[in-house]
């Protein structure tokens, strides 16, 4: 799986985006316009354009959608990729895990399911409201002098970076715990 997949986590350069919402009103660009542009959360970007679901999902200008996007450098810190599941290696073995053509739909179906761990199907989304993620677990954030955080884990928001009008990108400085373990 690695010969297949290692290049999504190789960062690219961007350049940054300037808030257009202001310029645009409600008739402006959308998620899927500035997501790929954001600076630093390019390899989640990409991530998402995988999944045509996804993709068409962030596209529809009719339903608004958090991005909870973890940086390049919180995705390549991980202790595993994004599309390993320790379940899968007990059950398939370390060598047989994503090999062939069931193993890549295993990597798959955990990729997708990393990605929509980060997507939450609602904007805005006010302090304190528990919400379900595409992926099917509840969040909340809360804020805590200047932070906020997403909860559960404390995962700290760097910035908004975005606020378009089907909703906004949150840069994360860590991950969505996808799978406990």
């Amino acid at each position: 799986m690695d010969k297949i997949i290692p290049d999504i986590l190789k960062p690219q350069t961007t350049a940054p985006v300037e808030d257009l919402s202001s310029k645009f009103g409600g008739d402006g660009p959308i998620i899927s316009d500035v997501l790929p542009k954001t600076k630093g959360i390019n390899i989640f970007a990409r991530l998402t354009r995988d999944f045509e679901p996804i993709d068409s999902r962030l596209s529809d200008a009719s339903k608004n959608i958090t991005v909870l996007a973890p940086r390049n450098s919180a995705i390549q810190a991980l202790p595993r990729k994004p599309w390993e599941n320790p379940e899968d290696y007990r059950k398939f073995g370390e060598v047989n895990a994503y090999e062939g053509q069931d193993g890549q739909d295993r990597a798959k179906r955990n990729l997708k399911q990393f990605v929509e761990a980060h997507l939450v199907a609602a904007s805005p989304w006010r302090a304190g409201e528990e919400v379900e993620t595409l992926a099917g677990e509840k969040l909340k954030w809360t804020k805590e002098g200047d932070k906020i955080l997403i909860q559960p884990g404390n995962i700290e928001v760097d910035s908004v970076a975005e606020k378009v009008s089907n909703g906004e990108v949150w840069i994360l400085n860590d991950v969505i715990n996808y799978r406990q373990e």
